[in-house]
């Protein structure tokens, strides 16, 4: 069954350049394991800093397997310093 996430992140403003560039990182790395099928990084157009990775795994499994891999943990250490406040993490299965 195919895992959907929306991860939240709230940079600080000083950072946002920073930022946007640990992303094209991780979403360009990412995009290339296996089991993802969507791994998208939305920018919120009112509130500025904040940003969406909207992802879809093939499964929870393969989802499993990218919390281990090195440009995700190398982008949780860069960026944890930039951020205004804990990132918040929704995941689930479509129901319809």
């Amino acid at each position: 069954m195919n895992l959907h996430i929306v991860a939240l992140f709230r940079f600080n403003e000083n950072y946002l350049m920073e930022a946007v560039e640990l992303f094209q990182t991780l979403v360009k790395e990412t995009r290339k394991e296996e089991g993802c099928l969507q791994y998208d990084l939305i920018e919120d157009k009112d509130n500025k800093g904040t940003f969406f990775l909207v992802e879809l795994w093939e499964s929870v499994e393969h989802h499993n397997r990218h919390n281990g891999q090195d440009h995700l943990l190398d982008f949780r250490r860069d960026s944890s310093k930039m951020l205004e406040s804990s990132t918040q993490v929704y995941k689930g299965f479509k129901i319809l």
